[in-house]
């Protein structure tokens, strides 16, 4: 037997509407329209909850408007319910979690911080039984992120991993999957946060706040044998611990950043001269290990792949924080305080047990 829902002509939804900080580009709206005409292998879904990723604010600050072409709902990721659908290989009832990525996010102006929102079927999968959905809201963004890193680095069972910013949502995610994947986790973050690492599966851990600028310290310090990858899951702009890695990274390596953001100041353009040098043949440079930057997508079936893990366990999801959908401005000021480990999420059915 089919469910049915009714499903209103408007909404609630935390819009974007300007360019600039959280409390000045988004508006809260209770009369946002509910798009109804699904596309073929589209769902329209009423979202339980959603989670926050820096890239929301840090595109509310420095996207034009014209580039972002607002207004549009913020956010990205959502866990919720299957309402109606248009040839999918879903079915109306079924609880699911996904993303509204960002170039589709442009097209349609959907987005998660809404009561609703209308995605290719291909951007959800079925929510496992074992976690909430407020477990479930803040997986796909970060999680894809970190998959599609170890992917494109051909991190493999035996070899070793630098995690820098560890105890960010990516970094987290990204100790669990490269354990999945039998590698060797040597995590940095602050020492408050060790434990916390550590219980991902951590099996080494740094305190960048106590051994100084960490490209100093590996040169100083090298491991034996080398790091196989470094994964920088801050954003962190300057270049130093690519251009300074011949010590500590392996020839045959990979550096991935998940997005250097640059930051105003005469040091930005000193970066990004350095940062244009990674690009240059080897034979100029001296570099020899890959540099690269991952653009996400949910290819290669790798949300279903994460799907699968959590059901069986082997990952965990990561929550920091819980706000009520009103509340949706102080959780944009825990996201960007930087302190937050795992994700933070906001209810927009505040119902649900935080």
């Amino acid at each position: 037997m089919t469910t049915e829902f009714a499903v209103p002509d408007v909404q609630k939804a935390w819009v974007v509407v300007a360019q600039g900080k959280p409390e000045r580009a988004l508006r809260f709206k209770s009369d946002w329209p509910v798009t109804k005409r699904l596309d073929p292998g589209h769902v329209l879904v009423k979202i339980q909850a959603a989670a926050l990723n820096p890239v929301g604010y840090k595109m509310m600050k420095l996207a034009p408007n014209f580039v972002a072409n607002r207004p549009h709902v913020a956010e990205y990721d959502f866990a919720g319910v299957i309402v109606d659908e248009n040839d999918s290989n879903f079915k109306k009832g079924d609880e699911v979690f996904g993303w509204a990525n960002t170039a589709y996010q442009r097209i349609s102006k959907q987005g998660a911080l809404a009561e609703y929102v209308v995605v290719p079927a291909s951007e959800i999968a079925l929510k496992p039984a074992n976690i909430t959905p407020i477990q479930a809201s803040g997986i796909t963004l970060t999680a894809i992120t970190a998959l599609h890193s170890l992917d494109q680095a051909g991190l493999e069972e035996g070899q070793t991993i630098l995690i820098n910013g560890a105890s960010t949502a990516v970094g987290s995610f990204a100790i669990q999957l490269a354990k999945i994947k039998g590698a060797k986790v040597v995590a940095v973050a602050s020492g408050r946060n060790e434990q916390y690492v550590r219980n991902l599966g951590a099996d080494e851990f740094i305190d960048y706040t106590k051994v100084g600028p960490l490209h100093k310290y590996l040169e100083k310090s090298p491991p034996s044998p080398k790091y196989n990858v470094v994964l920088e899951a801050v954003g962190i702009y300057d270049p130093s611990l690519y251009t300074s890695s011949k010590s500590y990274l392996a020839p045959n390596g990979v550096y991935l950043s998940v997005g250097p953001q640059p930051k105003l100041g005469w040091k930005t353009v000193w970066d990004t001269l350095r940062l244009f040098t990674v690009f240059l043949p080897s034979f100029l440079t001296g570099y020899r290990t890959k540099f690269a930057i991952p653009v996400v997508k949910n290819e290669e079936n790798r949300l279903e792949r994460l799907r699968a893990w959590l059901e069986e366990g082997k990952l965990k999801p990561v929550v920091d924080t819980v706000y009520n959908f009103e509340d949706t401005l102080k959780a944009y000021e825990r996201i960007m305080s930087s302190r937050a480990t795992g994700k933070v999420v906001v209810k927009v059915d505040n119902s649900l047990e935080s």
